[in-house]
Parts: structure tokens; sequence; C-alpha cells
């Protein structure tokens, strides 16, 4: 059994006690052996007392008069660094007693660890600070939490997890006011919005213990056991300087399941304290819920309305905050189902923003967090619901079936993470909070953008969708893919774990990567090998083109508007013809993108225009000088980029010109027509790219459709707007189909090309 230094303990004076805490006799009894050794041949042995509440009640009573220094006393269990063997059988028999899969403990384990002693009148005055009502009660939550800090000291910062939540936020006198104060306002007893307070808490708060979080921790390497875990560590350097002094709210993109097991452990490694995940209760179901919570995991319940419920929420939030716990949760809601960023969710940072309010924490730091794989199970599955498919409930079964599919596959997820943002930075700028909440949000998720890094798996998938009625040799391929890695190193974009996406090797990987997936397909029966996209894996490669493709909107933009210029009636471009366009764009694209405002999106616009011509300025008003321009460009982009984008739109701006007037709109069923529409135009080849078949897609641009008021079949003039939106559409997905053809022409040259080097050199 070993010890700590017990010189806390020894500060001069006359009488101390020793208060215990202990989970079994044997903790007793190692506790009271340990202070008969640090007393020695003293006569007078100091007391000790085992933390109970009639033991703590008859103590502070007795002790009122003589003020003892009061010492916290705990035998700590240290974790043997060992793995679990995990398997079905784990998976099947989890239950409320799964913490016996935990690993054991033996006595040559033991540690005796001190806490911070206190005079018991110094317990005592602090105790009427906070108005408590118990204060023995309080003296066992303090000397627990004292111990609490001691012990991390022993077993790691990962166990760094609150108690005594519910006893600290509800004994305080200020809680019982604001109490009194809700239960007015719902005009109810407050006897009864206590009651319904307690059950929200029981159901929200996570109840840590270390054996749960050891268990959390193995079966968290089990389920990601197919990747390779890669950390920027860079941009960890600055979060973990904040962490010293401020709560950290990690706000991680969603891209699968796996992420809150992946970004814990990684997290951990790099030597922060665990996060509070802040998670949907749709995935509190038996055994992962109860074990969840146990490890951290903060269920709360995604739609509510009931002011109790937002009332606690806060009050649990600001407990946190003030406590210096990092919180975390995923900004868009849910799941991308495209690989794009989805709209961020204002709803838990509007509660962080009032909670932090009502916390006694000075500040707390948002830190934008990416999540990026270059392999990923669920895509698929994600696809088929894209395309109309159910989603699967979440379960056991479910579960079991993701788990087991994990062992399928080999790859690496990347994180990567941004500048951290200052919440009170935001408020202080802006007098509404509401309007600092959205600021706040919108930057988060600028930020998760800038820091995704470029994988050769986004490079495959970007080479592939641009002609997927065609299979690539392989200097097609490469025509493709390496001036788009020029133009990445050019621009200083971050790529995934640094790698040199130049190099011939890295990319030939890559593809044989997605052909071992069965995404793209080889053919070897001709002169050379040829590759080209399987049947049906549209989808699922767009969701890695997708990981990526905010770094190439503003390209594409730039090579619409100026193609675009050729149509001019007068044949004279000036560059306010070149700027109406663009910003028709990005209106049409607002609910795909993060543009930033104009100002911003004017700035970037121009570097990207610049990039495909330095002349521009001068040169836009001769004649033929657009076409000219972008054929001479090493690359295009806008077919790969936008082009599925507009084709999904015109689906639904045609659909919504035979919607019959009078009719209320019925978004799944007008959803399920859109569907059934695209695959029979692409089936007529009146669509050039399968993966503009999404339901996501139809999603925001119905999303556009009602920013613009046209869903309303009685609305007026809603049938001529109808028609210009649908026109409009057509009109950038005509420019965009003339890029597609620039870029076929640019492959035909390919073969040419080394055919006649071929010659030459014979």
């Amino acid at each position: 059994m070993s010890q700590l230094d017990s010189r806390r303990a020894s500060t001069g004076s006359n009488s101390h006690v020793y208060l215990i805490d202990a989970m079994s006799d044997l903790d007793v009894q190692a506790a009271n052996q340990w202070i008969d050794d640090q007393s020695g041949d003293s006569e007078h042995r100091p007391e000790s007392v085992v933390m109970s509440p009639d033991t703590l009640a008859e103590f502070t009573d007795s002790a009122a008069a003589s003020d003892p220094l009061v010492v916290p006393l705990r035998v700590s269990h240290k974790s043997p660094d060992q793995q679990l063997a995990l398997s079905r059988r784990v998976v099947s028999r989890l239950s409320k007693s799964v913490l016996r899969w935990a690993p054991a403990q033996d006595a040559d384990s033991w540690t005796i660890v001190v806490g911070e002693p206190a005079t018991l009148s110094d317990l005592r005055e602090r105790f009427d600070d906070t108005g408590g009502r118990s204060l023995s009660a309080f003296i066992a939550r303090q000397a627990s939490l004292a111990l609490d800090r001691a012990e991390r000291e022993v077993i790691g910062s990962e166990y760094k997890v609150p108690r005594f939540v519910v006893e600290e936020m509800t004994d305080r006198a200020s809680f019982r006011t604001d109490l009194a104060a809700l239960a007015e306002s719902a005009d109810r007893p407050v006897e009864d919005v206590e009651n319904r307070v307690h059950e929200i808490l029981d159901e929200m708060v996570a109840t840590e213990n270390h054996r749960a979080v050891d268990l959390w921790g193995q079966l968290g390497k089990y389920f990601s056991r197919a990747y390779n875990v890669e950390v920027d560590k860079t941009g960890l350097q600055a979060v973990r300087d904040l962490n010293k002094t401020h709560p950290l709210v990690f706000l991680p993109n969603h891209r699968s399941y796996l992420d809150p097991l992946v970004l814990r452990p990684a997290l951990l490694k790099e030597g922060f304290p665990m996060n509070h995940v802040m998670g949907g209760i749709n995935v509190g179901f038996w055994p992962i819920g109860p074990l969840a919570k146990r490890s951290g995991v903060v269920l709360i319940q995604r739609k509510f309305s009931d002011e109790i419920y937002k009332w606690t929420l806060r009050q649990y939030m600001s407990f946190l905050l003030g406590k210096k716990f990092n919180l975390e949760w995923y900004i868009e809601g849910g799941r991308s189902r495209t690989g794009k960023l989805r709209p961020p969710r204002f709803g838990l940072l509007s509660y962080l923003f009032d909670a932090l309010d009502n916390s006694t924490a000075s500040d707390a730091y948002l830190v934008p967090t990416s999540i990026t794989y270059d392999r990923l199970h669920e895509v698929s599955t994600m696809a088929e619901e894209m395309h109309g498919a159910q989603k699967q409930a979440e379960g056991i079964r479910m579960a079991i079936g993701y788990i087991r599919a994990q062992g399928k596959i080999r790859g690496t997820v990347y994180l990567s993470f941004g500048t951290p943002m200052s919440v009170r930075g935001f408020l202080d700028a802006n007098e509404d909070k509401r309007v600092a909440v959205q600021k706040a949000a919108l930057a988060v998720s600028h930020a998760i953008n800038e820091a995704t890094p470029v994988t050769p798996a986004a490079l495959v998938a970007m080479a592939m969708l641009g002609i997927e009625d065609r299979a690539l040799n392989v200097n097609e391929m490469w025509s493709i893919i390496a001036p788009l890695s020029t133009y990445i190193r050019d621009r200083g974009l971050p790529t995934a774990g640094g790698i040199d996406l130049d190099n011939v090797d890295v990319m030939t990987s890559a593809v044989r990567a997605q052909v071992a997936a069965g995404v793209v397909k080889r053919f070897d029966e001709g002169p050379e090998p040829l590759f080209y996209l399987a049947q049906d894996k549209h989808l699922v490669l767009a969701f890695f083109r997708n990981n990526a493709i905010h770094f190439f909107v503003m390209r594409a933009i730039g090579e619409l508007v100026v193609l675009r210029t050729k149509d001019c009636p007068t044949g004279v471009v000036a560059a306010e013809d070149l700027w109406k366009s663009a910003l028709e764009l990005r209106d049409l694209l607002k609910f795909e993108f993060f543009f930033g405002d104009k100002r911003e999106f004017g700035e970037r616009l121009e570097a990207e225009v610049d990039l495909i011509d330095p002349q521009w300025r001068t040169a836009i008003s001769e004649p033929s000088y657009a076409v000219k321009s972008l054929e001479s460009q090493p690359f295009h982009l806008a077919h790969r980029v936008l082009q599925p984008i507009f084709e999904a739109y015109q689906v639904v701006a045609d659909q919504l010109l035979m919607l019959s007037p009078g009719k209320e709109f019925d978004k799944p069923a007008f959803l399920t027509e859109c569907l059934g529409a695209a695959q029979a135009k692409r089936l007529r080849q009146q669509l050039e790219h399968s993966d503009a078949i999404s339901n996501e897609l139809f999603d925001t641009a119905l999303q556009l459709a009602e920013n613009r008021d046209l869903l309303d079949s009685d609305a007026a003039g809603v049938t001529v707007r109808r028609r210009d939106f649908a026109a409009e559409i057509a009109s950038w997905a005509r420019v965009s189909g003339q890029i597609r053809v620039m870029a076929h022409i640019a492959l035909d040259k390919v073969d040419a090309d080394a055919a006649r080097r071929r010659g030459e050199n014979t």
C-alpha cells in the first residue's frame, strides 16, 4: 500500500480530526492504520470520523468549541492500465450491473489520499455564506470535493467529475429564491415546481464514477478500433493554455456516431479533463444510455417548450461553468448526411450565454472542432436515407450492427481545432443577446470549416464526380487531381495530417482505398486500367467531396460569374455586372454554404477571380475574353461543386410549378414527388449528376423557396414568382453545364497529348 505526502495535515494546529471517506470496512481499516502509522509513538492519536450523516452531525455539535482542523482522508484505488476484452458478450449483457466489467482492484493498488484541510469554524462560515440547510451535509461535500482534487494527482485529470451536483445546486439560498420566482411566474405551487425540477435533474445530470469512465473509454476504443486518430496538436496549445483559467466549450461538427468516442480519448491523451457531452436523450436507450450518463454524458430532450425544463438546464450549465468543467456538443444538432456542415442550431448556445451571465465564471471559450474521416461505414446508410429510405431508430439492435461493421473497414480520423472564441466577447460586442448567439454560432461554423483539412479521399471524389458517366485512365485522373493539389498548396489550405497531395503514391493509395470500399470500380479488360463510379455510390462519394467543398465554392462562383459575361447583350462588361451576378448566386446558395457578410464575400470572390486571371479588370470587356480565359485554366470546379445543387434545385422549382392552387403544402409528399421526378430525369439523361438526387438538397431548396414565399399556392403573384425562380436556377445550371463541357474537352486532350509524347519518344 502506497501513500501521499501527509504534510498538508501537519499545520501546527493543536487538534485535528480526520474525516474518512470510505466505501467499505476495509477502507476504514486501511485509513485508520495509516493514521496510526503517522502518529508513531505519539500519545495523542488524532481523532478519526467516518463520514456519514449521523456521525458528522454529532461531530459538528461536539467539536464546535475546540474548533479542530478537519482533514479529509480517502483510500484511492488506482485503475490498472489494461485493455478490456470486449466482444459481443459485453454488448449483449450490459445492464445496470455493467460496472462489474470494469477492472478489479487488489489491495496492493491502494493509495492514501489527503485532501486540503480547513478549520471547523472556516467551514461553518462558508456554509453560512451559501445559505444552506445542513452543516454536516455541507462538510461532507466539501471534504469529498477536496479529496477529488487530491485524488486526480494519482488517477489522472480524466476523472475530474462533479460531485453532489443536485445537492449543491438545490441547497443554496439563491437557488431556492429563484425557484420561488419560477413557481410564481408559472402560477404553480413551489412544491410542485421543485418536484418537477428534481425529476428533470435526475434524468439530465451526469452521474459519473471512475469505473464507468474507465469502461466507457474502453468501449470507445473498441467501437472506433477501425481508425487511427491524428490530432492537430498545433491548434491545441492555445486551447490548453486557456483551460488553465476558463471552462471550454468544444463545438465539433457531427459526421458519425463515433465522434464523441473519438474526441474524448484524444483530448484526455493531450491532458484535458473529461468533457460533459450534451447529448440527445434519443441515445439514452439501454444499455448505452445508463453507461453514458455515468461517464459524463448529459441526456437532454431534443425538443422542449417547458419553461421549467429550460430553467433547470440553464441552472445546470451555470453550475458546470462555475466549477470550470468543460462542455461539448455538436453545433449542427445532428449528423450531416451530405458531408457539408449543416446550419448551426442556436438552442444550447443560447442557454450557454444565459448560464454564463448567471454563473460565477468570468468567461467561457468556444472551441471550433473539426472531425474528418477518410472512410466511414455509415455513409452508405445515410445515402440510402437521402434516397428515401427510412432512418433506423436508435436502439440496441442498431448499436450491435454498428459495432460489428466497424471491424470491416480501416481508416484515419483527423481532429483539428480553430482559434477559441470568448463568449463574454460576443456578449459585450452585442447588446441583443440573440444577435450575440447568432454571430457566435456562425463564427464557430466558419472556423470549423476553415480548420477542416482536405483529404486525399476528397480529391478523388472531386475528380470522379465531375465526370461520373465517363471512366478515367490514370493519366486523366492525375490531370484533374494534380492542378487541384497545386491550387490547395498555393492557397495554403490545411491538408489531412499535413500530407503532400502532390505525391502520386498518396493519391494512388486513396484511389485504391475507394476501390477496396466498392465505391469506385476498376476495369482491367482493356488496354489500360480504367476507374469509374460504382452504381448507386454517388452520394457516398459526394459525402467525402463535401467534407472539403467549402474551400472550392468561391472559385466555382468565380468561374460562373466570369463565363456568364459572354451573354451580356451589349457586349461590354463592367465590374458591376460581375458583382450583381455574384450577389445573385450568394442569395441562391445561402442555405448551402457560409458566406459571411457582403464585404467579406466580395473580398474572397475578388481574390479567386484574380487567381483565374490577374488582368480581368482591364480585359473583361474584350470580346470572347471570358470563354478564352476559362478555357485556358488548368482545372474547372463549377460543374463539380455547384451543378449538382442547381440540378436538385431545378427539380424542386419544376415541382413547385405543378402545385395546384388552394392545396395545402404537404412537405413529405412533395419530397417524395421530387425524388421520383429526379430519378426519372436522370434515367432520361436530363440530369447530369446522380448526386443531385438527394432529399437533403431538395430540403435546402425548399428552405430557399420558403424564404422567397413560394410555398403558399394562394399567395399573391406566386405563379409568376415560381416561374422566375425556376428560370433563375435554369440559367445558372446552363452556365455550369458549359463549364462541364470545357472540362470534358480538356480530358479529351489528355490522351491526345500522351499519344503525341509517346510518338516523340519513339
